[in-house]
């Protein structure tokens, strides 16, 4: 993307001139000395099947850097594990399965619900969390980059692009989130979650409730919901990010609340990217960007609340026609871009997501104010090690056992 242009709270790295992976990969080698890399994949078992993760696998094979792989593997039978190993055992990094529905990670589950530390729900965050805290335990790694399996256009080039700002010696930053234009097929808009409900809520938030550091500063980010980022280890032992599908949202409160935005970037991470594909789900909110966007919409919200908002039914009745009409300035903007660039964008299909993405928000705001002290992040892995100090060893062994 030719544009230098910096805006917003965080600083922004472009990909200015489209320098090599090689030479990029040279220079994170001599890095890896003194700031060793580790990668985590959340991953279902049916993400084996498809065509985009056998291409990930290929394309890591040929990372000279990564000190460690970890793969976070959920929906998977004892057989479908065996499977799991044999698929990921071409790697010739080291690496190790998180196998989370096993009986050795079920019985660390428990203990740790008996202490009231266990994620709540099954989703991409807790599949993460867990990752994280197996690195930390095993302590091979001093930054980690996550992340999805199912990117269809990846490219090696990505991770290191991800990971290059936080392991740089002479740079200062401890999180880098990726962006990048997202595509649908070959011609087709893509992003709808962050493109029609993320940016005009977060507009319409500031616009009823005036400037706000935290509106702000998510503001600056040109993908929000990207689900690439990388951080330095003593990230992942402070944060508590939400088991569902506000973890990318929450992971993003998270380092703003314990960093200041000068220890916090973006990056350029790819031309296009493209990558499974989920469906509105219009009339059942369990499910698809349906359940999705309610979720998010009910992480910021809450997040607003622990900064001193304060909200009512009133209140989330204004949101949701302010982000609405915001929504639709929005669509045209986007419209005429793709008209520009030759792409295609169904307005009638758009504006039908935006209807459904204002029910989202009403029915986050609903959730909020039935449960005003409901806690839906998991604790911090500082805090898990104050309630069970030899928590690292018991994951440690577990995996190991699952891994031999």
């Amino acid at each position: 993307m030719g544009d230098f242009f910096q805006n917003g709270t965080i600083t922004t790295l472009h990909d200015l001139c489209g320098r090599s992976t090689e030479a990029l990969e040279k220079e994170l080698v001599d890095f890896s000395a003194l700031r060793p890399m580790g990668l985590v994949l959340p991953s279902l078992y049916s993400e084996l099947q498809t065509e985009a993760l056998p291409k990930i696998v290929a394309q890591l094979c040929q990372v000279p850097y990564l000190e460690e792989i970890v793969i976070g593997l959920d929906n998977a039978s004892r057989e479908e594990f065996e499977h799991a190993k044999r698929f990921f055992s071409v790697l010739p990094q080291r690496y190790r399965i998180l196998w989370h529905d096993g009986p050795a990670m079920q019985q660390l589950d428990q203990l740790l619900a008996s202490e009231g530390l266990a994620p709540r729900e099954r989703g991409k965050g807790r599949n993460v969390w867990y990752c994280y805290g197996y690195l930390l335990a095993s302590g091979r790694s001093d930054a980690v980059a996550l992340h999805d399996c199912d990117i269809i256009t990846y490219d090696r080039r990505m991770l290191a692009r991800l990971l290059y700002p936080v392991v740089h010696p002479s740079f200062n930053y401890h999180f880098c989130k990726g962006y990048y234009y997202r595509v649908s097929g070959e011609d087709r808009f893509g992003g709808r979650v962050s493109r029609l409900l993320v940016s005009p809520l977060i507009r319409a938030l500031t616009m009823i409730y005036g400037p706000m550091s935290y509106l702000n500063y998510l503001d600056s980010f040109r993908y929000p919901l990207a689900g690439e980022f990388a951080m330095r280890a003593d990230v992942m032992r402070a944060i508590r990010i939400p088991s569902d599908w506000g973890l990318e949202i929450g992971v993003l409160w998270e380092v703003k609340r314990n960093y200041t935005d000068a220890s916090i970037c973006q990056i350029d991470i790819a031309e296009r990217y493209d990558h499974k594909h989920n469906f509105l789900s219009k009339d059942d909110s369990t499910k698809g960007l349906n359940r999705m966007s309610t979720e998010i919409a009910r992480v910021i919200f809450r997040k607003l609340a622990t900064q001193g908002v304060v909200f009512s039914p009133e209140q989330f009745r204004t949101i949701k026609a302010t982000y609405f009409r915001t929504a639709l300035d929005l669509l045209d903007q986007y419209n005429s871009d793709a008209v520009v660039n030759g792409l295609q964008l169904d307005r009638h299909q758009e504006e039908k997501t935006i209807e459904v993405f204002s029910q989202c928000i009403m029915a986050a705001g609903e959730q909020f104010l039935n449960k005003p002290m409901d806690v839906p992040f998991i604790p911090s892995w500082n805090r898990v090690l104050t309630a069970i100090p030899d928590f690292y060893q018991r994951i440690s062994a577990a995996v190991e056992e699952d891994n031999s």
